[in-house]
């Protein structure tokens, strides 16, 4: 795929978290927590893989080199809004 194939997306998703101390934490605190809805995020990039399983997004792209890869579990994901395609750079 060349950069030219790739899609500017924005992909709202909703995160798994882990919550407390190393250590003791109170038992009522946490349960009052697990309520808490998981946290939702939004990611923008371009999109330069999706199967099933998970996306996967770059936030930057040059001839050569690229900013690390993103990869977010399909089963997570909320939405997946095109926002356009890069035009070609190099």
């Amino acid at each position: 795929m060349s950069k030219k194939d790739y899609k500017m997306v924005r992909v709202a998703w909703i995160d798994a978290e882990e919550h407390g101390e190393v250590g003791w934490n109170s038992l009522s605190a946490q349960l009052k927590y697990a309520k808490k809805p998981c946290p939702e995020m939004v990611s923008i990039g371009f999109e330069v893989f999706r199967n099933e399983k998970h996306i996967a997004l770059l936030s930057s792209v040059g001839p050569k080199e690229c900013s690390t890869v993103e990869k977010i579990p399909i089963a997570f994901v909320l939405s997946v809004d095109e926002l356009g395609t890069a035009p070609p750079a190099f």
